[in-house]
């Protein structure tokens, strides 16, 4: 592997998830040799897009070393020896859990339910990715680790929560990853890295040690360059565990063959309407042109694409007390040093724990959202809306804002993907294209309960005829001196 030129590097770095392992599996490159390569890659992007709040160098070689041997033994396992990496809310024994916040914080004793998955599947945890405080915005900057950026524009947010694990794996330092999203935190950072971002069913993917994080609004998703690649990470962390609140139906085959197979001829429906939000949001012109574009694409594939919205109303009378409870909640059971918190995260807990009395009320009134936006998969099988109503905004925009201000801009920025989490329904970005200056724009595909096997299988014939996968960013080949380009 060191004796390979930078171009066989770079192709091996965005060969992407199954491929990799089916290297691995036949012989052809060892996990050593992947894993060394993503550290390398990990080292070297470190210093501009700061994706990574701690890597497991040691740790990691040691466990592909043990892959290599249990794959010589003849141990033959989906993601046996590959690389991965895991956002900084789940737990990972020998390492703490800040979830983007100073201070001290204690090492984990235990895996938590998406680490042993991922262990049991053969994969190669090389470290934890950044996310803002608590996970509450779509920009992944904060005073414990600075900035995280993006690979298509450095001067430019990856988006967040789950900013670090989409900048991974954009750039190639890891093929795929695991992300949360409570409000859109894996389709937001999808969308504006240029990457597959699927928000599963709401208990789709174990949540535990938490099985009800922010009160049921937030879920474990897959980050990948691919469809095929999002359904396989899909495959290898889905399925219910010991103490889970919420157990959806199981899928009758595998993600990975659903992704494969034609979705037919679907009724999609186009909605542009910005959901209920508390401040202005405007779809952005260039977004807007995108995301008609995917829908012109879906028609031209011989789905019927009609504009109609779904009946949203008053949701955010359940997302909000849940949200700022959320936080709360994180902050009293895991946060040992509350006071080093942003002022503005001090307030939002201070507000969720004000709307606690709420709480029953918002979860009450789930039942009846369901049944109301659900009336739209009457006539439609698929909503098809922008997944941020902006392309991804510049480093710093919120420093020195107060909560109003900094809410204002995140809404501004992200009003389409919430509602969603409040329904616990399944939601997959895809690609959209990029603007004028290159920066990445998603579209999302919308579902009912149980849909992500129509989802996956849109977007793989999306991806078929768009071939977003070849296009890598700027930083992709992390050649020469990284900088970043005001």
């Amino acid at each position: 592997m060191e004796a390979a030129g930078s171009s066989t590097r770079d192709e091996l770095a965005f060969a992407g998830l199954g491929t990799l392992a089916a290297l691995v599996a036949a012989g052809d490159v060892s996990a050593r040799e992947l894993v060394e390569l993503s550290l390398r890659r990990i080292d070297a992007a470190q210093p501009v897009l700061n994706a990574f709040r701690c890597v497991r160098d040691e740790a990691a070689l040691r466990e592909a070393a043990e892959a290599d041997r249990a794959r010589a033994a003849g141990t033959r396992l989906p993601l046996l020896g590959v690389p991965v990496a895991i956002k900084d809310d789940m737990d990972l024994e020998g390492e703490a859990t800040p979830f983007g916040c100073e201070g001290a914080f204690a090492l984990r004793a235990a895996d938590g339910e998406v680490a042993r998955r991922l262990r049991a599947a053969g994969a190669v945890i090389v470290g934890k990715t950044t996310t803002p405080e608590l996970g509450q915005w779509p920009f992944t900057e904060g005073p414990a680790f600075g900035a995280t950026r993006n690979p298509w524009a450095p001067a430019h947010t990856p988006g967040g929560s789950s900013g670090g694990s989409a900048a991974a794996v954009a750039a190639g330092l890891v093929p795929a990853a695991v992300g949360s999203d409570g409000a859109g935190s894996v389709r937001i950072p999808a969308a504006w890295t240029h990457l597959v971002g699927v928000k599963p069913q709401r208990g789709r993917i174990s949540t535990l040690p938490d099985p009800d994080p922010f009160y049921g609004l937030t879920c474990i998703g897959p980050l990948a360059r691919s469809v095929e690649d999002a359904a396989l990470l899909l495959d290898v962390l889905a399925g219910g565990a010991a103490g889970e609140r919420h157990a959806p139906p199981q899928p009758q085959e595998p993600y990975v063959l659903a992704a494969r197979r034609d979705p037919g001829r679907l009724r999609i429906a186009l909605s542009l309407r910005i959901p209920f939000s508390a401040a202005p949001a405007r779809l952005d012109a260039a977004v807007r042109g995108r995301v008609l574009w995917i829908a012109g694409l879906l028609a031209e594939l011989g789905h019927d694409v009609e504009i109609a919205d779904p009946a949203y109303g008053l949701i955010g009378a359940s997302f909000i007390p849940r949200a700022m409870g959320g936080l709360g909640r994180w902050a009293d059971e895991r946060v040992e040093q509350p006071e080093r918190l942003d002022p503005r995260t001090r307030h939002a807990i201070a507000v969720g724990r004000r709307l606690r009395p709420l709480l029953g009320i918002a979860r009450a009134l789930e039942r009846p959202l369901q049944r109301q936006v659900g009336r739209i998969f009457r006539d439609f099988d698929v909503v098809l809306a922008p997944t941020t109503a902006q392309p991804p905004p510049r480093i710093g925009a919120i420093d020195g804002l107060g909560g109003w201000e900094t809410d204002k801009l995140m809404v501004a920025a992200c009003p389409y993907t919430w509602p969603w989490n409040v329904l616990g329904w399944p939601a997959v970005n895809v690609p959209a294209g990029l603007t004028d200056g290159g920066l990445p724009i998603g579209a999302q595909l919308l579902g009912p309960g149980g849909a992500e096997p129509r989802l996956l299988a849109l977007a793989a014939q999306l991806q078929a005829v768009e071939g977003w996968t070849e296009l890598q960013p700027p930083l992709g080949a992390l050649t020469g001196t990284l900088r970043v380009v005001a």
